[in-house]
């Protein structure tokens, strides 16, 4: 996790050099526009924790070791995905629900799984969004195309990881 925050701060600090070179660009808009995007995610964020933190408790422990712990195998990882593709909310939501059932004992390979197939299948974003803009016949390719991708991920990352 440390080097996540070290690589983001390190490309904005190159970043701010490379825009500081430039005339055209002001500081203070710059400071404006990242607080316009930062403030929204400091009042969602913890309550999108607390909200994860109790759906982790409400859900039986056993029920995530045998349908989605690291035992589960390749059944779990097809079963994550699927559940990936169906859950709602954007990463404000996701990721902390992520977090929780890491805790809750669900596997790495069955986590990037649910991860891959929230992020490629989401229904939720295909009926809001691209069935009424792109229609059936596209939609329906994309899904024959991106439904691989979860189970796909989920069993690379059990070969790997073992």
């Amino acid at each position: 996790m440390v080097y996540a925050y070290l690589s983001i701060l390190g490309m904005a600090l190159t970043l701010g050099m490379m825009g500081h070179r430039h005339s055209g660009v002001s500081h203070a808009s710059v400071i404006r526009g990242a607080w316009r995007q930062l403030a929204p995610l400091l009042i969602r964020l913890p309550i999108a924790l607390i909200a994860a933190s109790l759906v982790g408790e409400l859900i039986p422990q056993a029920l995530f070791g045998e349908w989605l712990g690291a035992r589960s195998g390749l059944t779990g990882v097809i079963i994550a995905s699927a559940l990936g593709g169906i859950l709602p909310g954007g990463p404000t939501v996701t990721f902390p629900l992520i977090l929780v059932l890491e805790r809750a004992g669900v596997g790495t390979p069955q986590l990037i799984a649910l991860l891959t197939g929230w992020s490629c299948f989401a229904l939720h974003r295909v009926l809001a969004y691209e069935l009424p803009t792109l229609g059936w016949a596209f939609v329906w390719r994309r899904w024959l195309v991106s439904m691989v991708l979860g189970p796909l991920a989920g069993a690379l990352a059990l070969s790997w990881l073992g």
